[in-house]
């Protein structure tokens, strides 16, 4: 078992070279096709000067040429200067912003897993009652709403109309900047994980080994903890990938509403 998932890993690690390779060379050559070039926003530029700008950063070497030093930069975790901020390139800017967005995300994805795994349950243990309707009622405006409206209305409500929550900055993580920062991450995945738990539990509930344990005399508890939960929670680790990387992408767009110190 333990070879087989090895084995499916490095597949998986083997496809993604040839992807990741293929969506830099479109991305270098889609840049360079598109009409002006970098330095057409400055005024009124000297020709010399000009010239000595295409020199210092290569773009005065023939295309292929510029494509094989970019991808031998790219390997070397070389993403050139950056265009914003003068004093960094772009590597010094990812190395500062990736722990916040790290720690962000990751405490969003614990969240949603505790939150949206524990409402799943006990929605499924309480099948067509009142908590179960509430519950994915609730499940479906988290999906339906994106997190960049959520956010806003967050920090209208708790920041500025009950004044609990800081609505901006980080203030080196401490815990008040970062409860919704992490709720309007967490509420979209919260929501998919309550219903895929859900629907995994009523499934596995129905199961006939189930029944068989049940028929047995074995405690209500023992049968929903060692028997359904462990296969009602295949689908959801199916999904931790795509919820990680939703989170992820979904912290550039909340780092800039709350204005984090992230990579967004």
């Amino acid at each position: 078992m333990l070879r087989r998932m090895l084995a499916f890993t490095l597949r998986r690690f083997a496809v993604a070279i040839p992807t990741l390779l293929a969506i830099a060379t479109a991305s270098f050559f889609l840049m360079r096709a598109a009409p002006g070039g970098p330095f057409d926003t400055e005024a009124d530029l000297d020709p010399v000067v000009l010239e000595n700008l295409y020199r210092a950063y290569g773009l005065d070497q023939p295309l292929l040429e510029q494509y094989r030093i970019y991808l031998a930069n790219v390997l070397q975790g070389d993403f050139g200067p950056s265009l914003v901020y003068e004093d960094f390139n772009v590597t010094e800017l990812i190395a500062i912003g990736l722990p916040v967005s790290a720690k962000l995300g990751f405490i969003a994805m614990l969240v949603a897993l505790l939150l949206g795994g524990t409402c799943g349950i006990v929605a499924a243990l309480r099948h067509n009652r009142l908590f179960d309707h509430a519950t994915m009622t609730m499940a479906m405006t988290g999906i339906a709403i994106p997190s960049f409206v959520t956010a806003p209305i967050l920090a209208l409500f708790f920041g500025l109309y009950l004044k609990l929550l800081p609505v901006a900055g980080w203030n080196g993580g401490a815990a008040a900047n970062m409860v919704l920062p992490v709720i309007a991450l967490a509420l979209p995945q919260l929501a998919i994980i309550a219903r895929l738990m859900r629907g995994g539990m009523l499934e596995v509930l129905r199961a006939d080994f189930v029944r068989t344990a049940r028929a047995k005399g074995l405690p209500e508890r023992q049968v929903v903890i060692n028997h359904v939960l462990q296969s009602a929670a295949i689908p959801l680790v199916g999904y931790l990938g795509p919820a990680l990387a939703g989170i992820m992408t979904g912290s550039l767009v909340i780092e800039l509403i709350f204005d984090l110190p992230g990579v967004g």
